[in-house]
């Protein structure tokens, strides 16, 4: 049986606007129904499989968990990072969790944002390159490239692949420049390095031990202290603090001398940028994409994205430009610049604007919010709330709102009284009076929150109970 572990973490810059810190990419369902991540768990489930562990941080838990049973998948182990430090730490830590139960645990690590569309086929590869990982062998799985990408690192062989067997790595190599892309696509030893790779619990402990002992004390200290949070377990926050912030390819694979490549040959995509997700999503005959309410007239090579319905985009005559459309944010680029997305990031968190960073809708553990409108000393917003789930009891010292549902019941404590409220129905909060909102039903319940006061902000709470382990 193979252990799988989804490596989910991430910073949101390179599919900006849509992607996000505060919402990465991997939760958005940018080439199908489902999320990359609901995709990635479901392509890693089976009978070949145990249960997949992940492993992220603490403002994605619940999203994680709630997508896996959105997918009908349950986790092996949801492993809360305290901070992020890159691939390497991440990689070893879930190695020595799965490694305390079975030290020649197989374990195949993968990001959860990449779009694999024949699971099959891929499962396929990961079951040939069990025996080299048997062996003592790290196995990465190496793409066979279409083009001459510059966007990704290339893996090395000794000579052209030829079968659909693991094969010794010659060296790592970075992203390259246009002419150098063209040759290595032309000599055909290269394969695109997807960041995946299959080994022992006990190969990748040797390899730390080898080439990056450092790694090994604060990284067992932060599992073996590990603490168990609402079926989430929480990595010790001091000795994780000592790490270094590396990849995982830095720290051990481009050193390590027992590297194996597996050549999968089915499509693949990181979709690490606008370019990316255009490609993927299949241009027509004049090479245009369009998302939700979108318009092309006269164009080419040009993808347009509108989320939401009720904000059309219209594009005239373009030409290889990416224009994507959220209710607070517009991005507009020329393909060929979609790369540079992250640098737009940069310059909205340098002007101190929300939208580099955090989405409109905001999700928590029981649902989500969002504002819909903001005012002088009043603020308007809509909350979903979960069937069974329940926000903190709380109060406020700035604010007081007034509930408004209109689907669902929402039961609803003031002070010492509850009460149901049902659709068309509303209850007013006072200012610091103690209250909390639960849904008792099995549908979704959702209302609109307005608030009035003289402080708006989302710090303005005091909890007393939660569910969640927020007081």
């Amino acid at each position: 049986m193979i252990y799988p572990v989804l490596l989910c973490g991430g910073s949101g810059t390179r599919l900006w606007p849509l992607s996000r810190k505060s919402y990465p990419k991997q939760f958005a369902a940018l080439t199908g129904e489902e999320s990359l991540f609901q995709a990635s768990a479901r392509r890693l489930s089976g009978e070949e499989f145990e249960p997949p562990a992940v492993i992220t941080s603490a403002d994605f838990r619940f999203i994680v968990t709630e997508q896996m049973a959105e997918a009908g998948i349950d986790p092996g182990a949801v492993l809360i990072e305290p901070e992020p430090k890159n691939t390497a730490p991440a990689v070893l830590a879930a190695a020595v969790h799965l490694g305390a139960k079975d030290p020649e645990a197989m374990i195949l690590v993968a990001p959860s944002d990449h779009v694999i569309p024949d699971a099959a086929a891929f499962r396929a590869a990961v079951a040939a390159a069990v025996p080299a990982a048997e062996a003592g062998r790290i196995v990465t799985f190496g793409i066979r490239p279409d083009r001459p990408e510059t966007g990704y690192g290339y893996l090395e062989l000794s000579e052209a692949p030829t079968g659909g067997e693991a094969v010794p790595l010659s060296r790592f190599v970075e992203k390259p420049g246009e002419a150098r892309a063209v040759e290595m696509l032309a000599e055909g030893r290269y394969l695109w390095n997807a960041g995946i790779f299959l080994f022992k619990a006990s190969t990748i402990r040797a390899a730390f031990a080898e080439h990056a002992p450092e790694f090994l004390a604060p990284v067992e200290a932060a599992v073996d202290e590990a603490r168990a949070d609402l079926g989430f377990l929480r990595l010790a926050k001091d000795p994780w603090a000592t790490l270094p912030d590396l990849s995982i390819d830095y720290a051990v694979m481009e050193r390590a001398a027992n590297l194996s490549v597996l050549p999968f040959e089915g499509a693949w995509s990181d979709l690490g940028g606008w370019d990316a997700v255009w490609r993927e999503a299949g241009p027509d005959a004049q090479g245009v994409v369009t998302n939700g309410a979108a318009v092309a007239l006269d164009c080419q090579n040009t993808l347009l994205r509108s989320e939401s319905a009720a904000q059309e985009i219209v594009g005239i005559g373009l030409d290889n430009i990416v224009a994507i459309a959220m209710p607070d944010a517009v991005l507009v680029a020329d393909m060929s610049r979609a790369q540079e997305v992250r640098r737009a990031v940069a310059a909205l968190k340098k002007k101190g604007a929300k939208q580099a960073e955090t989405l409109p809708r905001d999700h928590r553990p029981w649902g989500w919010f969002e504002s819909l409108v903001i005012g002088s000393r009043f603020q308007v917003k809509r909350i979903v709330v979960t069937p069974g789930a329940s926000l903190s009891l709380q109060s406020h010292v700035h604010r007081s709102e007034h509930w408004i549902v209109v689907e669902g019941t929402a039961l609803v404590t003031i002070d010492d009284k509850k009460q149901l409220v049902g659709e068309n129905q509303s209850v007013y909060i006072p200012l610091g009076a103690v209250h909390r909102m639960e849904n008792p039903g099995k549908v979704p319940m959702v209302l609109i929150e307005v608030q009035t006061g003289s402080y708006l902000g989302e710090d303005d709470i005091v909890r007393y109970e939660d569910a969640y382990s927020r007081t």
